[in-house]
């Protein structure tokens, strides 16, 4: 058996490792982390939406 026969096995949301090698991904795996990683970025949009209007509040309270 040759090194380049042995596949690592599809990423799934919990496996998603940034920088990790990518050419031993089908396409459809790269698709499938692509989708992962923007759900991944929406939900820490969404935290850092929370958190900065909870700073705005506070903020305001206090310059009163």
């Amino acid at each position: 058996m040759d090194w380049d026969d042995i596949r690592s096995p599809p990423s799934t949301a919990s496996q998603v490792v940034v920088d990790e090698t990518l050419e031993r991904h089908s396409v459809a795996e790269l698709e499938q982390r692509i989708k992962i990683l923007e759900q991944e970025i929406d939900r820490v949009r969404q935290e850092l939406k929370a958190k900065q209007e909870y700073e705005a509040r506070a903020d305001s309270v206090f310059k009163s």
